[in-house]
């Protein structure tokens, strides 16, 4: 088999691997690049195969940096099946839908731009009726079950947990009578987290690509997240000011939602309102309600419905939104996007970023180059929107709000294996991220390699 590294080759987003069984050329994930310019810019390049010849795409799940692209691969003639599990084949509904409607904005403002100097304009990467148009090629498949694809491939999925519907794949290629297997982690979540299951541990491969996000970090304990939720929400309501939590639309917001639940049965929040300021969110709670089988025991035994509580206020539509901006009182809101590239969560920035009495929470991953990585790292003037704006808010981060594993966790999922495989390829992270989890399973015996981006391999 030969495998070209078409995305997350040290950097964390633009999942993709093009993998070449004889004359058949199939895709692990499809993700959009997200980030820096020079890395978003991949976006519109061409892709690194052609998309005609592409007969299966096996999805791991539904965030946009591993399935963001695949309306693009729709609108260049891909034609093929692809598998994923039913949960992430109803997030990826709203979810590409939601991002060809970003595209179609935010070309029609870069085209105004265009034509003011005279250039010509650019097409949206895809767009809604692309989205439309893929749908029909997902095909669903269950956690844990084996299904023959075709004479030369068989595949499973299992759980990964890290969002709702994330799957590691095992594929079972056939070649020259000879059949070998490779595990593909996609993004592993964290043991003990709530909601959903823990990730699986796999007892075989020959080959295994492994994400690295948190490849060099670990994060506080899950026990304690819920304290610090409560003392910085305690913290800026004392100066009768705003919690505002920038956060992804699939798992994080229903974490939070969560968390905040408890706290609030136990008594330890004060009765203020708590605002869910994203369509996107909202949908994909729904969904989650939808697989209420995938939670985990705790979540079943503790809660009917753990999304559902007082004081939580939904926004759906923009006018509730530029209410939550005009009014002054002390409030929780949650808004999307969680790396703060677009959505809500400029708004409310623009509208509140400069007040010392509020607090921005970040409860996720900041790509490198992003709005949020800037204001974590400490920047104080902000360009967004076309303004300047100046950062006086109190900037706070729980770590363990992350649906990645960390080091000590993706070194424990790798010595789940009863043998070492051949190879382990380390992606999805950072340089620094994957040099330094490379370092920590080679102490344990590993085998490891970091693909370079468009990198070729044959195995």
């Amino acid at each position: 088999m030969k495998i070209k590294f078409c995305g997350a080759a040290k950097i964390v987003t633009g999942s993709c691997y093009l993998l070449t069984i004889g004359s058949t050329q199939a895709l692990v994930d499809c993700g959009m690049f997200q980030g820096r310019k020079e890395i978003t810019k991949l976006n519109y390049e061409p892709f690194q195969f052609d998309p005609k010849k592409i007969k299966y795409v096996f999805l791991t799940h539904a965030h946009i940096d591993h399935s963001g692209l695949i309306p693009k691969l729709k609108k260049y003639g891909f034609n093929g099946k692809i598998f994923t599990t039913p949960a992430t084949a109803d997030l990826c509904k709203i979810m590409l839908e939601d991002s060809a409607h970003i595209q179609e904005i935010d070309t029609e403002r870069e085209n105004r731009r265009r034509n003011r100097k005279g250039e010509s304009p650019r097409e949206p990467i895809y767009t809604q009726d692309d989205v439309k148009a893929v749908l029909p090629q997902f095909r669903k498949v269950h956690y844990d079950k084996t299904y023959k694809i075709d004479e030369n491939i068989k595949v499973r999925y299992r759980d990964a947990g890290h969002i709702l519907g994330s799957a590691i794949i095992e594929l079972y290629i056939s070649e020259k009578n000879k059949t070998k297997k490779y595990v593909f982690s996609g993004d592993l979540g964290q043991w003990d987290a709530p909601i959903i299951k823990d990730p699986t541990l796999i007892k075989t491969a020959d080959y295994v690509f492994i994400e690295s996000t948190y490849g060099d970090r670990l994060h506080e304990k899950i026990g304690s997240r819920d304290q610090l939720l409560k003392k910085y929400v305690q913290k800026t309501f004392k100066k009768n000011g705003k919690l505002i939590i920038p956060s992804f639309a699939i798992e994080r917001t229903q974490e939070l939602l969560y968390a905040f639940n408890k706290l609030i049965k136990s008594g330890e929040l004060p009765n203020e309102k708590i605002y869910l300021d994203s369509p996107l969110a909202i949908k994909a709670t729904e969904i989650f309600k939808k697989h209420s089988e995938l939670f985990d025991q705790e979540t079943m035994n503790k809660y009917r419905n753990p999304f559902s509580f007082k004081n939580l206020v939904y926004t759906p539509t923009a006018q509730d939104s530029m209410k939550l901006n005009a009014s002054k009182e002390k409030s929780i809101i949650i808004a999307g996007s969680g790396m703060c590239t677009g959505g809500r969560i400029r708004h409310h920035f623009k509208h509140g970023i400069w007040d010392k009495k509020n607090t921005v929470l970040f409860v996720g991953y900041q790509a490198e180059g992003t709005l949020g990585r800037r204001i974590l790292e400490g920047e104080k003037n902000i360009r967004m929107m076309g303004q300047e704006v100046v950062v006086r808010a109190n900037i706070e981060k729980i770590n363990s709000f992350s649906a990645h594993a960390d080091y000590k966790e993706l070194i424990k999922w790798a010595e789940g294996f009863e043998n070492k495989p051949k190879k382990i390829f380390i992606m999805h992270g950072e340089e620094r991220a994957a040099i330094s989890l490379k370092d920590k399973l080679e102490k344990k015996g590993f085998n490891c390699y970091i693909p370079e981006l468009n990198e070729n391999i044959k195995i």
